[in-house]
């Protein structure tokens, strides 16, 4: 008899470890099907993003004098160094901030209070274009301006387009 329930009790311990090792590893495939979709899954947001970061990236060097190798070439072409060229063609136009008169010589909006307008913020586009932003504390805007030096002393702006926001 005693054998007998040792041999029952054996054989009730073997089909309880059968049960847990495949109830366990029925566990483990499921816990590892739901990390490999996780694991692609977040593969593929990486990629997302990395994509999204290369493009950021390339859009700060977009439109960028500093970064536009054909407008730098077309000024040191003429004789000029892009080191000087630069901060002279800011120089000139922050210059323009001085003025007697009632109205900005560029800003195509006359003021609305008793400040000034004044170009506060400049970025060279190319070797044509600069957009420039202005404001006079309490309306604000911004326009895109050409320009070119004739005879290598005398530069000229030009307004092309602006914009005037109000509060």
């Amino acid at each position: 008899m005693k054998q007998r329930l040792f041999m029952y009790l054996f054989i009730f311990t073997l089909l309880l470890v059968i049960f847990q090792f495949v109830n366990a590893k029925n566990i483990i495939e499921s816990y590892d099907q739901k990390l490999t979709k996780y694991m692609e899954k977040n593969s593929q947001l990486e990629d997302s993003i990395r994509f999204m970061e290369d493009n950021k990236a390339t859009d700060l060097y977009s439109f960028k004098f500093d970064t536009n190798d054909d407008a730098m070439t077309y000024w040191e072409n003429d004789g000029y160094r892009i080191s000087e060229f630069v901060p002279f063609i800011k120089d000139e136009l922050m210059s323009l901030n001085i003025y007697d008169a009632e109205d900005h010589p560029l800003v195509p909006y006359a003021s609305m209070t008793e400040n000034k307008m004044l170009i506060d913020q400049i970025r060279m586009i190319n070797h044509k274009w600069i957009a420039a932003s202005f404001t006079d504390g309490t309306y604000w805007g911004e326009m895109l301006l050409g320009y070119d030096i004739e005879d290598k002393k005398n530069l000229k702006f030009k307004v092309i387009a602006s914009i005037l926001y109000q509060p």
